[in-house]
């Protein structure tokens, strides 16, 4: 039987994917794996599935047809071959095996990876010019591999997974310490670390010291302080990852979140900074420091949910890309950040960050 690969985007709701399957089924393909990535537009499920009768164009447009009835977007249907048909992660531990015993063919392994048609060296910034066929993975500063895919276009998933690739068979940077220290825009050193147990009372006091309106634009409501089980679980690497700033009396002030969510590849971003120390580049350079963390532990997008009218935060993760996106509730936008900075155009008016905490 024919084997043919398929993506297509969906909305992330409960028995979208049960539809798609139902749709696969009544054409008699048969799943042999699934995976589910994410890119700048939501989340994209692929499928490798077998299918009676030849593999031309006919039971193709067939299947992209079905999967759009039962709602699928942006479908393509190409064809794949039986090699394919093997465990991601083992293929990605071979390939990273295989790279660190021929570091110089980066190229080829990086197309193996993605399963591209073409790669070639290039001198060129990671700018694939809008095309969802090239993807270009940088190689140190001054070097990248340029890759190209006919028919299937690259996700964000996939970018990340090269960079991860890529990182694995570099030489390993200097570790980085547990808290490192940051220049503020008027030169004042606050530390960054990572939340300790015997913070819960330094974190309650940070929230007293903010104003009603701080809090409201991060929680949106004015609760004086989260209860003492929700700051207990900001440690908790199950919960994710938190950061707390320091200042120079030792009192904190500010606290950045990134909080694990169900969507593969995705943290939720958010934080809080002290009125005081408002506009002063400590939100910018913790927002700055997440990405770089989400990027080392594998992340793929960072999301914010914040108020339209904190345009603050709107305006900072803007500027680093971020796209805007409309939510269900009024008053309220999703700012989606890339972390491998391709495709990040900024989408709508730009706007800052007290995104609120999905507990």
């Amino acid at each position: 039987m024919p084997l043919l690969r398929i993506r297509t985007e969906i909305e992330d709701r409960p028995g979208r994917l049960a539809l798609l399957t139902a749709a696969l089924a009544r054409h008699g393909a048969n799943i042999l794996g699934l995976s589910v990535q994410v890119d700048t537009r939501g989340v994209v499920d692929e499928f490798v599935v077998s299918v009676p009768g030849g593999a031309d164009a006919a039971p193709q447009r067939a299947l992209a047809e079905a999967l759009g009835a039962a709602g699928g977007a942006r479908t393509t249907v190409v064809p794949a071959r039986p090699h394919e048909l093997v465990d991601e992660p083992t293929r990605a531990l071979a390939l990273a095996a295989q790279l660190r015993a021929e570091p110089r063919a980066l190229p080829e392994v990086l197309a193996d990876l993605l399963r591209a048609h073409e790669a070639s060296w290039s001198t060129a910034p990671a700018d694939d010019d809008g095309a969802p066929d090239v993807l270009t993975v940088p190689i140190g500063e001054h070097r990248a591999v340029r890759l190209r895919r006919f028919g299937l276009p690259f996700t964000a998933t996939e970018a990340a997974r090269a960079d991860a690739l890529v990182r694995a068979a570099l030489p390993a940077p200097s570790p980085q310490p547990a808290s490192r220290t940051v220049a503020l825009r008027d030169g004042t050193r606050v530390v960054v670390r990572p939340i300790r147990p015997g913070d819960a009372d330094a974190v309650r006091e940070l929230h007293e010291r903010c104003s009603v309106e701080s809090r409201r634009m991060r929680y949106f409501s004015a609760k004086p302080a989260p209860p003492p089980r929700a700051i207990e679980s900001f440690g908790d690497p199950a919960h994710g990852l938190t950061l707390v700033a320091e200042g120079p009396d030792g009192s904190l002030l500010a606290l950045a979140h990134l909080i694990h969510v169900l969507d593969p590849g995705v943290a939720e971003l958010a934080f809080l900074v002290e009125d005081a120390w408002q506009g002063r580049g400590l939100g910018r350079a913790l927002t700055e420091l997440l990405v770089v963390l989400g990027r080392e532990r594998g992340l793929v997008e960072l999301r914010a949910t914040t108020l339209t009218e904190n345009r603050r935060t709107l305006r900072l993760l803007a500027s680093l890309g971020g796209r805007v996106r409309r939510t269900g509730e009024p008053g309220v936008a999703e700012v989606r950040l890339r972390l491998d900075g391709r495709g990040t155009a900024p989408s709508a008016p730009a706007g800052g960050s007290l995104a609120r905490q999905r507990a």
